[in-house]
C-alpha cells in the first residue's frame, strides 16, 4: 500500500535515505524539493513519510504584522 502524502510532508528518499518536502503531487508521483535544493518528480512508492520531521514543522504567522516567520527544520 501506498502512503498518503500531502503537500508540506517531510519525505525521505528509499535509493539514498535524501530528504524533502513534497511540493506538489499526482496520482503516481510527488514534486519534491530536496535538502540539496534540487527539485524532481519521484514515484510514491520510493517515498517515506517522516512523521516526526513533518510534525515539526512551523508555520507562524503573526495577526499584528503583515511579516510571517516560517521556519523549516530542512
Amino acid at each position: 500500500m501506498i502512503a498518503m502524502f500531502q503537500i508540506g510532508d517531510c519525505v525521505v528518499f528509499a535509493r539514498d535515505g535524501a530528504r524533502g518536502i513534497v511540493l506538489e503531487m499526482n496520482d503516481h508521483s510527488c514534486h519534491v524539493l530536496w535538502e540539496d535544493r534540487f527539485v524532481s518528480w519521484e514515484k510514491k512508492e520510493l517515498l517515506t513519510v517522516d512523521v516526526e520531521l513533518t510534525k515539526r514543522q512551523t508555520i507562524r504567522v503573526s495577526s499584528e504584522h503583515v511579516s510571517s516567520d516560517v521556519n523549516h527544520p530542512l
